[in-house]
């Protein structure tokens, strides 16, 4: 069993003032939250004798996605509800202004600040079990190959019967006893993760380390990574490529990009691999290699560590709309690390451009003109967006930091077995992870990549949320 290091007190209120983070949505928007109805409440088609199902952490309020998923001969059916937010938010209004400040939920560890107010995110716009809410309904069906077949898109009504957790899901699938409405998850799941490989996706499985409260205070571990999290995915990166085809079809949209990989950045890898005595089969893409390294390896670490080279330059791209000379290129378009084409549509409820992205996906799949406020907002997105994914990233380290810090306030001159992830380049520092309690942070001297090691803790400052090591 894992011993984990507590903290009695940790206050993240400070991180949140500096980052200018709070729930003060102002009154016209609170009071536009509060009375939101569905403006499209006549159009919609009833789908409320389908149980979908929802899948999210325990204790989740803020449910974006519902899904009902089946299986024969002719492959998968995938009815995947998400959340109307569009429906819900008056264009332009109060509460549009004030989502569009915000850009997206940030999270912090006793909490989250909602993009949204909760009278909606957590209220009239959550999938929440046993109510009847408004979504945007995706039909899609995959073939046995996994290949994309026919897409619909449009407004429905649908009612959860049960909300899951990855950890119940991934058990219930070990058991045999997985609920009807995603009994094929599984398979599915592992199908569609097969044809993105094959189609050149990457995915890093770097340690996702998290601060968890608990009785006495609060403690540092590694975010659990169940089965059900990769076959879940599955389901929004499918979504995701359908709406990226749709928009690029039109020519109109806000597509998630990142070019291809530098060929500096493949043969940095590939001179990692060689120098840790891991073999990379020829002909074997890089996503293919990394997916089959070993979990538990030393290697692996540092492998999966480098290869976060190979994700520089991701971004958000607005098709159709602004002072653009041209239509883009289909290189400047793809998403290299997913395999295509790529949108997010599936979390409106915590992501500003997902709301966007659907109006125009609905809109060309009618065969009806893009809504003026929709083609409006699409330029500015992308600003809008980054900043917002760069104030989550801090908002994110800095609790970490803080919580290393603290947690590991009283043991400086203590030893932890660590595992190099990077070694020493330049002016950057080498840097290391420890698994208990979970932790990365930088290492003086020169460590070699991809060793195991013992390390000693020589500062935790939580003024500085710094943490530092040296090898012993």
């Amino acid at each position: 069993m894992q011993r984990r290091l507590s903290a009695p007190d940790i206050d993240f209120d400070a991180i949140r003032g500096e980052l200018g983070v709070d729930e003060n949505y102002g009154d016209a928007a609170l009071a536009e939250a509060e009375r939101a109805v569905d403006r499209y409440a006549d159009e919609r088609e009833n789908y409320t004798d389908l149980p979908f199902v929802t899948i999210d952490p325990p204790g989740s309020m803020d449910l974006d996605q519902a899904v009902h998923l089946s299986a024969d001969a002719d492959g998968f059916v995938v009815n995947y509800a998400i959340a109307d937010v569009g429906a819900l938010v008056e264009p332009e209004g109060a509460l549009d202004q004030e989502s569009r400040r915000r850009g997206t939920t940030i999270y912090f560890p006793d909490g989250s600040v909602p993009l949204h107010p909760r009278a909606l995110s957590e209220g009239s716009g959550s999938l929440l079990p046993d109510q009847i809410r408004p979504c945007v309904l995706w039909t899609i069906h995959v073939d046995p190959d996994g290949a994309i077949g026919d897409v619909a898109v449009r407004r429905a009504r649908v009612r959860s019967v049960a909300r899951l957790d990855y950890a119940g899901v991934s058990a219930d699938a070990a058991a045999g006893r997985l609920h009807p409405s995603i009994a094929a998850l599984p398979d599915f799941g592992e199908l569609r993760a097969r044809v993105a490989l094959a189609a050149g996706a990457v995915e890093l499985d770097l340690p996702d380390q998290e601060v968890v409260g608990e009785s006495g205070g609060w403690a540092l571990r590694i975010a659990p990574r169940t089965p059900a999290d990769r076959w879940n995915s599955q389901l929004s990166l499918l979504a995701g490529r359908c709406a990226g085809e749709i928009m690029a079809a039109a020519g109109v949209g806000l597509l998630r990009t990142l070019p291809p990989a530098e060929a500096s950045a493949i043969d940095a890898l590939r001179a990692t691999a060689t120098a840790l005595g891991v073999d990379w089969p020829q002909g074997t893409t890089p996503g293919q290699f990394l997916a089959t390294l070993p979990v538990d390896a030393p290697s692996t670490l540092a492998l999966m560590s480098r290869a976060g080279g190979l994700m520089r330059g991701s971004g958000y791209l607005a098709l159709g709309v602004g002072e653009a000379p041209a239509a883009p290129g289909p290189e400047a378009m793809v998403h290299t690390a997913v395999g295509g084409l790529y949108a997010h549509v599936t979390a409106p409820l915590r992501r500003l451009g997902d709301r966007f992205a659907t109006e125009v996906c609905l809109a060309v799949q009618a065969g009806k003109p893009v809504p003026d406020w929709t083609l409006r907002a699409l330029p500015t997105l992308p600003k809008i967006l980054r900043s917002a994914d760069s104030l989550g990233s801090s908002a994110d380290r800095a609790s970490i930091d803080l919580a290393e810090a603290v947690v590991l306030g009283d043991r400086v001159g203590q030893k932890f077995d660590a595992v190099v992830m990077a070694e020493a380049e330049g002016k950057r520092a080498a840097r290391i992870f420890i698994a208990d309690p979970a932790v990365i942070a930088t290492c003086d001297g020169q460590p070699p990549q991809g060793r195991r090691l013992p390390v000693v803790l020589t500062a935790a400052d939580p003024v500085k949320r710094l943490v530092t090591f040296a090898p012993v």
